[in-house]
């Protein structure tokens, strides 16, 4: 037998794609059956379950026989190791060559923002990298519109400003009821 480390990501992926044709599609038993069962499967533990018992001309069900080659286990399809990455801390420990980084869905924008910054200067490959550049879209375009909005103020009392010739603006004149006074 070969050892696990001596093979490429490449071969270890094609190795498991060949392997996975050839395995059925394991479904819920009775899922065709019935439309209120998904087909997810589910391991069937009734006592006369015919495909429990393995019965003849019953589909397959899903066992250890059918697990896929160890050189492929915890490879991503792009041919990388999968590491959680909650800080920058665990980023240090990646390995650029052989293992990708999968920032935890619980770190928050300026943290996942300042380990995109070190995963580029370390050349690590980020795999849920369009989550973060959809939140990195976002905030830019909110600045904008911020940008945007102060400006068509100048703009508008500048507009002001020359159609009445005046420098400064004055305070509107107050209107209000009148008094016996007046």
């Amino acid at each position: 037998m070969t050892e696990t480390g001596k093979i490429s990501p490449e071969k270890a992926l094609r190795v498991r794609q060949r392997v996975k044709r050839r395995k059925p599609n394991f479904v819920r038993p009775e899922s065709w059956r019935y439309v209120r069962i998904k087909q997810n499967w589910r391991n069937p533990k009734g006592l006369d379950h015919k495909v429990r018992l393995m019965y003849k001309g019953w589909p397959p069900a899903a066992g250890s026989g059918y697990g896929g080659p160890k050189t492929s286990r915890h490879l991503h399809p792009s041919g990388y190791k999968e590491v959680l990455v909650y800080n920058l801390e665990d980023l240090s420990k990646i390995d650029p060559d052989t293992q990708a980084a999968r920032i935890g869905h619980r770190v928050g924008r300026r943290k996942k923002a300042g380990i995109l910054v070190e995963a580029r200067k370390k050349k690590i490959v980020v795999l849920n990298l369009r989550e973060i550049k959809e939140s990195a879209e976002e905030k830019p375009s909110e600045e904008k519109t911020e940008e945007k909005v102060e400006e068509t103020k100048k703009k508008a009392e500048e507009k002001e400003l020359k159609e009445t010739g005046k420098k400064e603006k004055e305070e509107p004149k107050k209107r209000g009821r009148r008094t016996d006074k007046q």
